[in-house]
């Protein structure tokens, strides 16, 4: 790993953190803010606080925004209005331990993808590494039990989920694949890419609204909004964004195994969950396997 790789996956690990707690939200609110409602207004509010930053860098690298045209919807469509408009949705129709489990499929999908599209056919390495991290998360999942995890079953939200992961997926191939047309700066790009996503969970959020209402303006609500505004969007998909660039999509896909492993040291930390010997073997399995695919050469 050189040099300029270590604070693209430093980034990437930030990005899952930040994405950790943001799936603690989603499962601490669902029955409080509507999955649509929890989408739109972190958005806008994620939006009104970087707009004053990166409003004269969009003038500024107007032209190179225009050179990139029809993409930008396109990338800021499945990064910003659908992906997690999909996971709240998702989140009210299966338990966490599904959406985890159902993100299991990222990596391999963006695996693939990025041999086909981008021509970057990961290493045998790096297929392994994937192997061995898969291996853990579903240790981590079934608690160490064959029976716990054969007794697992699957609703219409794991659907949803597995949907929102293939938007995902996509999403990272593309900001890769297009990374000559993606010039500007990171902030930039977020911010153009946040203008152009809230206008398209408008006519959904509204469609809800009529439907079963709003949320209840209290401190709790707000401060998640105010979480997934500024952890969730701003700081992790700047950080995202930049670890795609840097490493590729396939090796940064592989990050998201550690999202389990952040959120049950998360509810150690601010939840008093204990941690148990099968969070300790799947975690280092996940980490073996993460070094394992990220290393270079070997082919």
């Amino acid at each position: 790993m050189n040099s300029r790789h270590t604070p693209a996956f430093a980034g990437l690990l930030i990005a899952v953190l930040c994405w950790s707690g943001n799936a603690l939200v989603a499962r601490a609110f669902y029955d409080q803010i509507p999955p649509l409602s929890l989408s739109f207004w972190r958005w806008v509010l994620a939006t009104t606080l970087l707009l004053p930053f990166v409003a004269k860098g969009i003038w500024t690298h107007r032209a190179a925004l225009r050179a990139a045209g029809w993409r930008l919807p396109v990338i800021a469509a499945l990064g910003i209005a659908s992906y997690n408009s999909l996971l709240y949705t998702a989140a009210q129709s299966t338990e966490a331990i599904n959406l985890t489990l159902v993100n299991t499929c990222l990596p391999l999908a963006t695996f693939i993808g990025a041999g086909f599209l981008l021509g970057e056919w990961p290493l045998r390495r790096a297929w392994f590494g994937m192997a061995v991290a898969a291996a853990g998360l579903l240790y981590l999942i079934s608690r160490g039990s064959w029976q716990t995890f054969a007794s697992l079953s699957f609703k219409a939200g794991d659907l949803i989920m597995l949907l929102a992961v293939l938007v995902w997926a996509l999403y990272t191939l593309l900001l890769r694949r297009w990374s000559g047309f993606l010039t500007v700066p990171p902030l930039v790009l977020l911010g153009v890419l946040m203008l152009l996503g809230v206008p398209l969970i408008l006519p959904f959020y509204l469609y809800e609204l009529s439907r079963v209402g709003g949320f209840a303006a209290t401190p709790a609500n707000l401060g998640a909004i105010g979480y997934t505004a500024v952890f969730a969007s701003l700081i992790a998909y700047l950080a995202w964004n930049h670890g795609v660039k840097v490493v590729g999509a396939a090796k940064a896909a592989m990050a998201s195994y550690l999202m389990p492993v952040f959120t049950a040291l998360l509810g150690w930390l601010l939840l008093g969950e204990a941690l148990q010997p099968f969070h300790w073997i799947g975690g280092a399995l996940i980490f073996a396997g993460l070094l394992l695919a990220t290393r270079p050469s070997f082919r």
